[in-house]
């Protein structure tokens, strides 16, 4: 039997001890090549910037006590992605990891997420994939944070890759898309949850006096969130306190009933 190839990515950027965590449990289930962005894109989406430089550099760390080689490309996650399958693995992928990145990627920010982007983007290609974030504190976002712990959501996401690995999932089932609480340990239950149809992070204006000043728009985690329909991702994760498993389609297409858009759209 051949081994499993699988491909680990992240949007927290090539040093991530999240992306270290999860590269020591998928070591277990095969053959794992590290192709992540060299900087932090955290927000990229599934976006492929005209502007990336598309340079990959090898780099030597450690993980889990031995060295690794991994491939820091200057690019976004979906770009790594890409590189991966295209130019690096010996052969296409068996399956692609996305994480475990430092926050949750939620409701309608899935489509923000890089972590979700770079999924999505092995999905397009026809790869079972998976992304997993874990919730931490708003400062942790943009760090590489120790004081984080990522051995719950490291053993959460071999789990979920095994299964993608051995089992035949329906054709609808893109990505699976996995997110922690902070206090998660290994009994900690999870369930199928489905995107909340609401705002998880909400932007904020821009701190600055004049428009010729840089400055960036932030975001907090919406209170209007808290008020997420049981059944959904957002209310799995702040009010139960459960791991929220949400299937991904890349099939975008609203599911109205085409009879009544139909008859709205012509009428006069």
């Amino acid at each position: 039997m051949r081994r499993r190839q699988i491909l680990l990515t992240n949007d927290d950027g090539i040093q991530s001890p999240g992306l270290w965590a999860a590269a020591e449990a998928l070591s277990s289930l095969g053959f794992v090549t590290v192709v992540a962005p060299r900087e932090q894109s955290s927000g990229m989406g599934r976006s492929l910037p005209s502007t990336s430089d598309g340079v990959i550099s090898k780099q030597i760390v450690q993980v889990g006590g031995q060295e690794w080689t991994v491939h820091a490309v200057g690019g976004s996650p979906a770009q790594a992605v890409l590189y991966g399958v295209l130019e690096i693995m010996p052969r296409r992928p068996d399956l692609v990891v996305s994480g475990i990145n430092y926050g949750e990627n939620l409701a309608m920010g899935v489509t923000i997420s890089g972590t979700v982007g770079a999924a999505l983007e092995a999905a397009a290609l026809g790869i079972p994939a998976l992304a997993v974030s874990l919730e931490t504190a708003r400062q942790h976002h943009l760090s590489y944070s120790t004081r984080v712990n990522f051995s719950t959501a490291a053993h959460f996401t071999a789990y979920f890759a095994r299964c993608l690995l051995e089992k035949e999932f329906p054709e609808d089932v893109d990505v699976l898309n996995i997110n922690l609480p902070s206090n998660a340990t290994p009994q900690t239950p999870w369930k199928l949850t489905r995107l909340a149809r609401r705002r998880y992070f909400e932007p904020l204006r821009p701190k600055r006096t004049a428009w010729d000043e840089p400055a960036s728009v932030g975001y907090r985690r919406s209170r209007d969130a808290l008020r997420a329909e049981e059944g959904t991702d957002i209310y799995a994760l702040r009010m139960e306190r459960c791991i929220s498993v949400t299937p991904l389609s890349l099939d975008m297409t609203s599911r109205v009933d085409f009879k009544t858009l139909d008859t709205l759209l012509r009428q006069e």
